[in-house]
């Protein structure tokens, strides 16, 4: 039977094993679809055909570094490199924001995601990666007409309320607080874009906006 002292030890024991457990978890706040293209060195459209663990060299301490290699068919390239993507590469486990993917090569994807310094494309859980089919299709336009023309945008998100923008070049994201869903109405059918004074200002619509809007039109 444990004493009274071998129970608080144990209860010790276990409080910190769970917060370390805790600062290992990865933990990503949400972006909005314009601003993840913004961000990414790559963007695109693939099917993702197959995986395998691969080892990507060695640690400070000399143990191997492990990672997932999967194999993808790029369909279209939305933003990158002047040449197809055929693997990319995630962390082993979703704790270190390792992602998961389905490798029937029955799904389509967008996936947005980091160049590496040997060409090679990295994506983490904090990436926007999604379900081709999913996507609204003014998403799926503004991906090749409207999200580049708001980069030079921000977009904050609106965590509480009351809320606002402190710049003019900040477009107010309130899809969490106003309908209660962190991908609303301002996430599928709106992109954030620069208007000819310098500010920015949601724009909706699937065509590219009228030089009217970009010049004094409200949205």
């Amino acid at each position: 039977m444990l004493s009274i002292k071998g129970v608080l030890y144990t209860l010790t024991v276990l409080i910190l094993w769970r917060a370390d457990q805790l600062v290992d978890a990865c933990s990503c706040a949400p972006v909005h679809p314009q601003q993840a293209f913004c961000n990414a060195d790559i963007v695109i459209r693939a099917k993702v055909v197959g995986e395998k663990e691969v080892d990507t060299g060695n640690d400070i301490y000399g143990n191997p570094i492990k990672r997932i290699q999967y194999d993808v068919k790029q369909i279209k390239m939305f933003k990158g490199p002047d040449q197809d993507i055929q693997t990319i590469f995630t962390a082993p486990v979703s704790a270190v924001c390792g992602v998961t993917l389905d490798t029937s090569g029955k799904k389509e994807y967008l996936i947005s995601g980091k160049a590496e310094a040997d060409g090679k494309m990295h994506v983490t859980l904090c990436d926007y990666i999604t379900p081709w089919e999913s996507m609204s299709s003014t998403q799926k336009k503004s991906l090749t007409q409207r999200y580049q023309m708001g980069c030079e945008c921000k977009i904050v998100r609106c965590p509480s309320l009351p809320c606002a923008i402190s710049a003019p070049e900040e477009c107010l994201w309130t899809d969490l607080m106003m309908e209660k869903q962190v991908y609303g109405s301002q996430a599928n059918e709106y992109a954030c874009v620069k208007r000819g004074d310098g500010s920015c200002s949601w724009y909706r619509g699937v065509a590219p906006p009228k030089k009217e809007f970009l010049d004094i039109e409200d949205p």
